[in-house]
């Protein structure tokens, strides 16, 4: 992920709206967290929490704060208990399993949920938001759970450990530590929150798990469209193919514009901008030529998928909807978590197609019948000890393995739906898992992309040996030169592993400026 300047302006909390990129540069730790003291969000705040109070005060039936929750909704909860009733939400709800999010995870699903409660309809306090800007701020992360949400009454039982650390009760992870969250609390002198009625359902309640994930995948699948679109230029580079396959005049009459998009960067970065004919060979295969159909797919899609995970950030999606302004309790769904399930159903999909794009072009550049010149499985290894080398030869294989594991998870998550709870959630959006999947689809991924560079180093190099008239355009050469810095030509066989996790390391924190307007 970029970093950001140490001196980049905080992230304000202040129900004005939020982009994807604010919510991934606070995962980074790129910037920080700040609630506004503006007079006019403040008193937005404390008007819905006051009306509340005023309900309450006059016997008002308001649901999940005195009656139970889901299939409960009939039972009436005794008014000297209510204040009970948002401790004993969380602590039912500490059932999660798997494995905890990632510290960059879990402060995008913090910074999720305060946007949320920032648009001052969940009748929270003014105590409450400034809490869990206090975990931001502080990097107090509540250690949660993968697993256990279907996506509607929003991610429950994740966010129940984000209630608990609140009221410090649970573990955290503060500074590579795992703690008691009492003890970091006390360290900082931060007293543990009582929450007040409605506050356990405004947190959990909502969509933030699926929300928070689904801005960092989105984000890695942007800079993966990136790579790949070079890759692949070098890849018909590397194998002689014919660069005019993106003619500008050719895309003119498909307009799609992110499959143009992709067409033209292509031809940016083989400088083919200049109309002619590769007399060697009329077309290349499917995945050289037609890969600003396949790449362009997802360019086109990402527009698409900011403005739905947007709007959900932006949303106030917990049950009921608190609106202090026209004193009224609404009722409805907006934990449904459709449209995140919806975009990371389909992002997952059109990253698992550009790994296996990126797989085929591999298959072909390690196999003599098709890569027009170059050493079988690239390797650089010549005279006698060119026998005993095998160059990419089990990359290659791995390669194919990645990319199928990430094909397979293609499945649809949302197609899932269970009715649970007593059939009170019986049509639930599966948002969260179709988020997780996304980012294994994405990891995976990535994981080709990082062969495929290793792949692009030899490439290039041992295309310019086979025939010394090539000459690498700008963006290619930059490109090369920076791999050949990174990792030595593969003469002698070698282990590739340290190779892959410094290339993935660049990848995830995105050290090459690609196409950048």
């Amino acid at each position: 992920m970029t970093a950001l300047p140490l001196t980049a302006e905080p992230v304000c909390f202040d129900g004005q709206r939020l982009v994807i990129e604010d919510i991934t540069a606070l995962a980074s730790q790129a910037r920080t967290a700040r609630l506004s003291n503006a007079p006019e969000f403040r008193e937005r705040i404390r008007r819905g929490a006051d009306f509340l109070d005023r309900l309450l005060a006059e016997d008002g039936v308001i649901y999940g704060v005195t009656t139970g929750y889901g299939d409960s909704c009939t039972v009436v909860i005794p008014p000297e208990l209510v204040g009970e009733l948002p401790h004993h939400l969380y602590t039912y709800h500490g059932c999660g399993a798997g494995r905890f999010l990632t510290p960059e995870e879990t402060r995008a699903v913090l910074a999720s949920r305060l946007c949320s409660l920032s648009q001052g309809m969940s009748g929270v306090s003014e105590a409450l938001l400034t809490q869990l800007a206090l975990l931001l701020e502080n990097d107090i992360l509540p250690l949660i759970p993968a697993e256990g949400s279907v996506g509607a009454s929003g991610d429950l039982t994740p966010l129940s450990y984000v209630a608990a650390v609140l009221c410090g009760e649970r573990d955290v992870w503060h500074h590579g530590e795992r703690r008691p969250a009492a003890a970091v609390l006390a360290e900082l002198g931060m007293a543990p929150l009582r929450l007040r009625p409605k506050e356990g359902l405004a947190i959990m309640n909502g969509t933030a798990v699926m929300t928070g994930l689904a801005c960092l995948a989105w984000q890695r699948a942007d800079y993966l469209c990136r790579l790949a679109t070079r890759l692949t230029a070098i890849n018909v580079l590397a194998s002689a193919g014919n660069a005019h396959h993106f003619d500008a005049a050719l895309f003119a009459v498909k307009p799609h514009p992110g499959m143009q998009q992709i067409a033209a960067r292509l031809r940016a970065d083989l400088a083919c901008d200049q109309p002619q004919r590769n007399e060697k060979r009329l077309q290349d295969r499917y995945s050289l030529r037609c890969a600003p159909h396949v790449i362009g797919v997802l360019e086109d899609a990402l527009p698409f998928f900011r403005t739905l995970i947007e709007n959900e950030l932006n949303s106030a999606n917990d049950n009921p909807i608190i609106d202090g302004d026209g004193e009224r309790v609404l009722h409805g769904g907006h934990f449904y978590g459709g449209h995140i399930a919806f975009a990371m159903d389909s992002l997952k999909n059109a990253v698992a197609n550009v790994a296996d794009l990126l797989d085929r072009q591999l298959a072909l550049l390690v196999d003599t019948r098709f890569n027009h010149g170059l050493p079988a499985n690239l390797s650089a290894a010549t005279g006698p000890r060119a026998a005993i080398s095998h160059g990419l030869k089990a990359l290659q294989i791995s390669v194919s393995a990645w990319t199928a594991e990430a094909l397979k998870l293609t499945m649809p998550a949302s197609v899932f739906s269970r009715s649970t709870e007593c059939h009170n959630q019986d049509k639930v959006s599966m948002g969260t898992i179709a988020a997780r999947d996304c980012l294994r689809v994405l990891e995976l991924s990535e994981q080709v992309l990082a062969a495929m560079l290793i792949a692009a180093r030899q490439g290039l190099t041992l295309r310019q040996r086979e025939d010394s008239t090539v000459v690498l355009p700008p963006a290619l050469a930059n490109m090369h030169a920076d791999l050949s810095a990174l990792i030595p030509l593969i003469e002698e066989d070698r282990a590739l592993d340290s190779d892959l996790i410094t290339l993935l390391g660049h990848i995830r924190h995105q050290r090459w400026s690609l196409y950048v307007a």
